[in-house]
């Protein structure tokens, strides 16, 4: 959209443009455009149609006759953006994040598709027992989620894992994006069918936490330690795709490289959304920035509004076409206080079906027990104790007990499937190494005698000692399924532990 403005003598150009999802809270003269207005001024919103129609006369005057010439040209919003200088357009005047007013009443009501139930609370703590219900299946909570990132456990079917207990399951629509994508899903007919896990629900993300960490390697490094990317060459052979350089944020979204062969990507809440309804997990999230645990303050407020606009413009592009999905907002703020408080406040009074909790939780188990023990209490406050909470990306034993008590739902993590496939299998007595020569001996040792799975039924630890040290892939898929079993063990003893009132 294009607005000329007369200032002492000079004609200045301004630039519009609002993203297709405020839509939903825009007057119909001003849709289908973005949410950047390009300004040499930071006043109020600027307003005007999509093209201008320009009429130029020119006069040319001779000693004999004189001829006028009236020519009528059409100028778009992009050839006036080419051609007005830079010093015009530097600064962006930003949208604020839209009121829960502006938000359609329908969306506040509840879900016939998505609903949570308490069934007790603890009179200990702020633990609770209470079921998901979603079109997939139920959701005992609290609960494990297991992360399948591209939609498959590492080398454990589905169907050994959902025989273990495993209810939902986190899969990564930055890695489904990428291959096989988000359409050939869709074709498929979502991932339910796509993965033939058709009585069981998924959650997917949005792909921000991957794209960010591109900045700082950790996908790379992930995936290059599980063999995926050996057709791609190692990171040197690509530095575009990984560093700093390689993750450009604006306000549309984030540009990115393909970890898989350095292709360039734009990522915006509207696209994520766009692919999850392709995908159809039961549970979507929408697009957030992650910035660093040390990034200093003011880039962090500016992160947290940020997000807090590209939440809302996730939610609205969702409400166009809600597929029986429901969508949790995910509360930024680092361990900022105030932030957190703002971005719970903002984000709980939009039409979210339930809360994640992500960005920066701390340096360490301590840091995030203390941050959720003071922020959880705001979520038992009205309305806000109505809907499910998960802990993202966090699911070690440890801070799983210190999330339930302080009124967490579900959390998800790589960690228990991650570390077997290292040769380290979770017990009720701690961890234990098998790759370890003291168990070459452990003859008729199971990994714990009180687990039911299929590993701990059948073979010792002397024999899964030998699978790893002969790099048998056997020995991850038989440590992963006793690593799942233990963890749903873990939870149902929790939640039983809750009901007694023992937590």
């Amino acid at each position: 959209m294009i607005l000329k403005q007369h200032i002492l003598g000079f004609t200045m150009t301004f630039i519009l443009v609002v993203p297709n999802s405020f839509a939903l809270r825009m007057p119909s003269t001003l849709r289908q455009t973005s949410i950047i207005r390009w300004s040499t001024t930071s006043g109020s919103p600027l307003e005007a149609p999509q093209a201008t129609t320009t009429t130029t006369t020119t006069t040319t005057t001779t000693t004999t006759t004189t001829t006028t010439t009236t020519t009528t040209t059409t100028t778009t919003a992009a050839d006036e953006l080419s051609s007005t200088p830079n010093r015009f357009r530097r600064r962006p005047v930003i949208f604020p994040s839209p009121s829960p007013e502006e938000f359609p009443t329908w969306a506040y009501e509840e879900r016939s598709f998505f609903r949570f139930e308490i069934l007790h609370e603890s009179t200990q703590s702020l633990a609770r027992v209470g079921r998901i219900h979603t079109p997939h299946g139920i959701i005992d909570t609290p609960g494990f989620v297991a992360v399948a990132t591209n939609a498959a456990l590492k080398g454990v079917d589905f169907r050994d894992a959902d025989g273990s207990g495993q209810q939902l399951i986190f899969s990564n629509t930055y890695h489904l994006m990428l291959h096989p994508g988000a359409d050939l899903i869709a074709e498929a007919g979502g991932i339910h069918q796509f993965t033939r896990r058709t009585d069981r629900p998924f959650i997917t993300d949005s792909g921000g936490f991957q794209v960010f960490s591109l900045q700082h390697g950790s996908v790379f490094e992930e995936l290059s330690s599980k063999g995926e990317l050996k057709r791609t060459g190692k990171r040197k052979d690509r530095p575009d795709a990984m560093g700093a350089d390689a993750v450009k944020v604006t306000e549309e979204g984030v540009r990115f490289r393909s970890y898989r062969d350095g292709s360039k990507f734009l990522l915006t809440p509207e696209s994520t959304v766009q692919a999850q309804k392709k995908i159809g997990a039961d549970i979507i999230i929408p697009l957030d920035e992650l910035p660093g645990y040390y990034v200093d303050r003011q880039k962090l407020v500016e992160s947290v509004d940020r997000t807090h606009r590209w939440e809302a413009r996730s939610l609205q592009e969702h409400l166009l076409n809600v597929n029986e999905q429901a969508m949790y907002c995910v509360i930024h703020g680092g361990v900022d206080r105030e932030l957190r408080t703002k971005s719970i406040d903002y984000l709980t009074s939009l039409p979210f079906d339930g809360y994640a909790i992500g960005g920066a939780l701390g340096d360490g188990r301590e840091e995030l027990k203390e941050l959720l023990q003071w922020m959880m209490p705001q979520f038992d406050e009205g309305s806000r104790k109505q809907k499910p909470r998960h802990l993202l990306g966090i699911a070690d034993e440890e801070s799983i007990r210190n999330a339930v008590a302080c009124g967490l739902d579900t959390m998800d993590s790589c960690y228990p499937t991650r570390v077997a496939r290292h040769g380290t299998v979770l017990t009720r007595t701690g961890p234990i190494r098998l790759k370890s020569g003291k168990h070459s001996r452990s003859f008729g040792v199971k990994i714990d005698d009180q687990c039911s799975c299929r590993t701990c039924q059948t073979y010792d630890r002397s024999y899964l000692w030998h699978l790893f040290k002969a790099n048998e892939p056997l020995a991850t898929t038989l440590a992963t399924q006793h690593n799942i079993q233990y963890m749903n063990d873990l939870m149902a003893q929790l939640r039983q532990d809750i009901m007694n009132n023992k937590i």
